[in-house]
């Protein structure tokens, strides 16, 4: 998982390279692979929830996320994901 965060005039804009195949079931049994794919993502900054997005298998490997949320530099910005199979992931970064 890949984070940036940049506040500029109130406003931070982060970016995040998450890891994960994102195969699901048809795609799965075609290459002979295992269904894995992403279903959850939580943003939050100092502890806060900012943003949230629900996803499945319909996104392409190795999804890519650009959104914006008040914040200020120095703030900690914290990704948590959620994959089909319960395991969890988290990074955090500083915003700057």
């Amino acid at each position: 998982m890949k984070i940036k965060a940049k506040e500029k005039k109130g406003l931070v804009e982060v970016k995040i390279l998450l890891d994960s195949p994102m195969i699901g079931k048809e795609e799965a049994e075609t290459r002979k692979a295992e269904v894995d794919y992403l279903t959850h993502i939580t943003a939050k900054i100092n502890g806060k929830v900012v943003w949230e997005a629900s996803t499945g298998p319909f996104l392409s490997k190795n999804p890519y996320f650009m959104f914006n949320v008040q914040g200020k530099k120095g703030d900690e910005l914290v990704i948590e994901t959620i994959d089909n199979k319960g395991n969890t992931d988290s990074d955090k970064d500083q915003v700057k």
